[in-house]
């Protein structure tokens, strides 16, 4: 049996992991090893780990290396103890390959322990870019540091390319996100305002507001300007999901905080929805608003359509059902109007996703079981 580690540090990933560890959990051919990290084991963030293993996952190993500071030098010091905990998880596991998504520095650390102890690294993806932030950055390191690539579309797999992979280990197999838009039992309407403790009105906003770590506006102006905006909409009934573990993300999840007390008869927060609630809100809200790539990737498969704010999120291909805005508050609420407006909404329908059919994780297992694993490590630079 193949040994095939998956390594998770956030919540928002454990969702786009869950349906592709299931399939290897079942799988008679693979042994699913489960490496969980970051905020699953920060107390600041829920403790995730309990919902993995309250969903059936045996967890082999947890990896502490999340300091309680949201500074940049807090992150890299955080990403080294995490590449100390993946040697000494490795070397115990000792799998056949792991496999890491995304772009996070808990990630990065994942990749550059296993690179070191020439365990072959399955990424999936690959070849985006997000201009705002310094995730770009990770994203292709990570991608340099990888085997196998799982990339979402068909331009990201040329990007890979481009990076100098091989093109024979590079599968486009769509985004695992949309693998649970299609195969979980969602919340029907009463059932998901008791699960929020919200009653919804008629125009409901679901909102991920992000740092952009590479942004010209500080974190704290940044968010005022999206509260100026929302506030031009007061009858609108307003779920906030708390931002990642990244620099200046507890100056934002203090300020939403502050934010929902001063408006506590139409604004919840959680730090974490989980995915059934979390798709269950893009089914009954009317409008995605911030800068989260769910709002990318999943929201058009809901015809749901999304105000994207800023440059974080610069560079993804996106779906007509999506409209840019800066981060100011004017443009914000403009923007928020336009896709309100039922001309906008009439072209919902049309709306295509871009990011495959929902089919992800059975394409990742079936590579994972047939590829050769002999001499992957070696690699060898694809001159276009």
């Amino acid at each position: 049996m193949r040994k095939i580690c998956v390594v998770t540090g956030t919540r928002a990933e454990y969702g786009l992991l869950y349906w592709l560890m299931k399939e290897i959990q079942a799988d008679d051919e693979l042994q699913l090893q489960l490496v969980v990290t970051g905020m699953h084991l920060s107390p600041e963030f829920g403790l995730t780990y309990r919902t993995i293993e309250e969903d059936g996952f045996n967890i082999d190993a947890k990896v502490e290396m999340l300091l309680s500071s949201d500074t940049p030098v807090g992150i890299a010091k955080s990403i080294g103890l995490g590449i100390i905990g993946f040697a000494d998880a490795l070397d115990l596991l000792k799998p056949d390959a792991i496999v890491l998504l995304g772009d996070r520095y808990e990630v990065l650390a994942a990749a550059q322990a296993a690179l070191v102890a020439r365990i072959p690294v399955a990424h999936i993806h690959g070849g985006e870019t997000t201009e705002g932030a310094i995730d770009e950055a990770i994203r292709h390191a990570i991608t340099k540091m990888s085997h196998l690539h799982f990339v979402a579309a068909e331009p990201y797999r040329t990007r890979v390319i481009q990076l100098g992979e091989q093109p024979d280990r590079i599968f486009n197999v769509g985004a695992p996100g949309l693998d649970n838009a299609k195969r979980l039992n969602l919340l029907d309407h009463d059932q998901f305002e008791q699960s929020i403790g919200l009653k919804l009105g008629e125009v409901n906003f679901l909102v991920t507001y992000h740092p952009a770590t590479l942004g010209t506006m500080s974190s704290r102006d940044s968010i005022l300007e999206l509260f100026k905006g929302l506030d031009q909409f007061p009858g609108a009934r307003i779920i906030f999901t708390k931002p990642n573990s990244d620099t200046d993300g507890r100056i934002i999840g203090q300020m939403i905080d502050e934010y929902a007390k001063s408006h506590n008869e139409r604004v919840v927060v959680f730090t974490s929805m989980g995915q059934v609630r979390y798709l269950s809100a893009l089914r009954h809200c009317d409008v995605v608003i911030g800068n989260s790539s769910s709002g990318i990737i999943e929201a058009p498969a809901f015809k749901i359509p999304t105000v994207n704010i800023g440059e974080r999120q610069a560079g993804r291909l996106k779906a007509a059902s999506i409209v840019d805005c800066d981060e100011k508050a004017d443009s914000i609420a403009t923007c928020i109007s336009r896709v309100l407006a039922p001309e906008f909404c009439n072209t919902l329908q049309n709306v295509q996703s871009l990011y495959g059919s929902g089919e992800t994780s059975q394409r990742i297992v079936k590579i994972l079981k047939t590829v050769s694993l002999d001499e992957l490590t070696r690699k060898r630079f694809h001159d276009l």
